[in-house]
C-alpha cells in the first residue's frame, strides 16, 4: 500500500526539520510556507541535522507557498505559530480533503480546541508535541539542537501507523494516551523561551548564567502551583520530571554546569523559537506559553506575578527593547513576585 501523503503546514524551521526527516525515511512530502525558505530550498536543497552530527541533504523537495498542496494530504502536520492557528484551520477546511489527519504540532494547550471548533467532523484533529529546539541555519539547512527527544502524537490507530512508517529516527514519532499531561509538561518547559528570547543569547550560553535559570525557575514554580489548584498534572517528557525540575535548574552554576547540563545536550547552534522572533521583528507566542498560565490562574482566581511580568517584558521586546543582562532580568522579575 501506497505510503501516506504528508503536508507540513507552516514549514518553517521546525516544520523543515520534521518534514526532511520524514523524507529521508521514504514518506512524500509536501512542505508549504514562506515565498523566503521556498526560494532558499529551490537553491539550495534542503538539509537537515541533529546534535548527534547526523546529516542528510534532499534535492527533491516540494516546496509551496500557497495552501494547494493540501488537497493531496492525507496527513497535515500543522506547523504554524498559535498566532495563525485560525487562519491555517480555514485554509485546511477549503483546500483539504475530508477526513485527514491534522497533527497540530504547536506550541501551546488550546490550539487543538481552536481546531476542532472550526474543523468539526470532517478532519480527524489530533494532538502533537515537539519537545526540541530546531534553528534555521540559512542555506535550506535546519538544525535540531539536542540529541534524542523524539515527537509525540495522541495514540490512536491512524498516527500508530504513521509511527511505523516514519520508523526510529531525528524525528521519530512516540504516542500517548496522556497527551493533555504531555503539552503541559512541555509547556513548563517552555517558559524558558521567554527568558532566552529577553537574554538575546543562544540557549547554551544563557542557560549557564544562573540568574537567567532563576527567572526560569521561579516562573516554572508559579507555574506548577497554578497547576497543581486548576487540578492539571504535567507530565514528565525530558530528563527531569516537572517537580524536581526548578530545583535542577536553581541549582548552583558549579553543580548545574559541571552535572546537570550535560543531560540536556544543547549544542551551540540551539536558540529558542521565540529568541528567533524577537530577532526578525515577528510577534512571539508568549500569549500560548506564559500566558496560558496567566490565563489559566486568572480563571481559577489566583496570583500569576511572575509570568504575567515575563508576558509584559516580551510585549516590550516586540518593540525593539534591548536585551536583559542576567542580574538585570532577575531584579525585574523577582521583585514583582
Amino acid at each position: 500500500m501506497a505510503a501516506d501523503r504528508i503536508a507540513i503546514l507552516g514549514a518553517g524551521s521546525v516544520g523543515c526539520f520534521i518534514g526532511g526527516c520524514w523524507q529521508a525515511a521514504g514518506l512524500p512530502v509536501t512542505f508549504i510556507g514562506r515565498p523566503t525558505i521556498a526560494a532558499d530550498v529551490a537553491e539550495n536543497g534542503l538539509t537537515v541535522s541533529d546534535y548527534s552530527g547526523w546529516q542528510v541533504r534532499l534535492d527533491d523537495i516540494d516546496y509551496r507557498t500557497d495552501p494547494s498542496g493540501l488537497a493531496d494530504a492525507d496527513v497535515i502536520a500543522l506547523c504554524v505559530k498559535s498566532g495563525a492557528t485560525a487562519d491555517a484551520a480555514r485554509d485546511i477546511a477549503e483546500h483539504g480533503r475530508s477526513g485527514a489527519l491534522v497533527i497540530s504540532f504547536q506550541n501551546g494547550i488550546s490550539n487543538v480546541d481552536v481546531l476542532e471548533r472550526a474543523l468539526g467532523e470532517r478532519f480527524e484533529v489530533v494532538r502533537g508535541m515537539v519537545p526540541f529546539n530546531c534553528a534555521y541555519l540559512g542555506e535550506g539547512r535546519f538544525h535540531k539542537g539536542v540529541a534524542g527527544a523524539p515527537l509525540y502524537a495522541e495514540n490512536l490507530p491512524r498516527t500508530r501507523e504513521l509511527a511505523g512508517r516514519v520508523g526510529a529516527g531525528p524525528a521519530e514519532l512516540t504516542l500517548s494516551d496522556d497527551m493533555p499531561g504531555i503539552a503541559w509538561g512541555k509547556l513548563l518547559i517552555n517558559l524558558n523561551n521567554a527568558v532566552n528570547a529577553l537574554s538575546g543569547r543562544t540557549l547554551l550560553t544563557e542557560i549557564r548564567e544562573r540568574d537567567y535559570r532563576r527567572v526560569f525557575a521561579a516562573a516554572m514554580r508559579e507555574g506548577l502551583g497554578i497547576l497543581e489548584r486548576a487540578g492539571i498534572r504535567p507530565v514528565k517528557v525530558g530528563a527531569v520530571g516537572p517537580r524536581l525540575m526548578p530545583a535542577v535548574i536553581d541549582s548552583p552554576d558549579w553543580l548545574f554546569n559541571r552535572v546537570f547540563i550535560k543531560r540536556w545536550k544543547i549544542d551551540s547552534k540551539a536558540r529558542s523559537s521565540m529568541s528567533d522572533d524577537l530577532a526578525h521583528g515577528r510577534t512571539t507566542e508568549v500569549d500560548y506559553i506564559n500566558g496560558e498560565l496567566v490565563a489559566l490562574a486568572q480563571r481559577i482566581g489566583v496570583k500569576s506575578p511572575i509570568n504575567s511580568k515575563i508576558v509584559e517584558l516580551i510585549r516590550v521586546a516586540e518593540a525593539g527593547a534591548e536585551p536583559w543582562a542576567p542580574a538585570a532580568l532577575r531584579r525585574e522579575v523577582l521583585a514583582s513576585n
